[in-house]
């Protein structure tokens, strides 16, 4: 089975309705389907509520994380070993911390794919299986 990790540029593409929409809306029916599962890092999705409250306040914010993004996304927590990771891995390949746990969320399996909009990613994209979305 297919799992995609999500950072946290994908989701935002998919609720500000930006290049890529439409790609995140055919991972969301895979997943409600069954056909794949899809995973966020606690550190991402904090990212997003956080860019969500800015724009739009806290209920609103809440509102749309609820009726826009399928339950079937696991928010998976930030460890003590993934934050050693991630901090590895933004030392060594000079990426941002947070992405870091995006990326050690992608390492984990071959069959993990991390979907994002970010392309900083490129610079690790030997590392893992990375979909990119279409540039703005």
């Amino acid at each position: 089975m297919t799992f995609f990790i999500l950072d946290s540029s994908a989701v935002l593409r998919y609720i500000d309705d930006e290049a890529g929409a439409d790609r995140m809306g055919e991972i969301f029916i895979d997943c409600v389907q069954g056909q794949s599962e899809m995973r966020i890092s606690a550190l991402q999705w904090g990212e997003i509520a956080g860019k969500l409250r800015k724009r739009l306040g806290l209920i609103q914010a809440t509102r749309a994380l609820d009726s826009l993004i399928p339950q079937e996304l696991q928010i998976i927590p930030a460890t003590g070993e993934r934050a050693i990771r991630a901090s590895a891995l933004r030392l060594e390949r000079k990426i941002p911390y947070v992405d870091g746990f995006a990326l050690d969320l992608a390492m984990d399996s071959v069959d993990h794919i991390l979907v994002t909009a970010d392309y900083d990613f490129k610079a690790v994209s030997d590392l893992a299986r990375i979909e990119f979305l279409p540039v703005k």
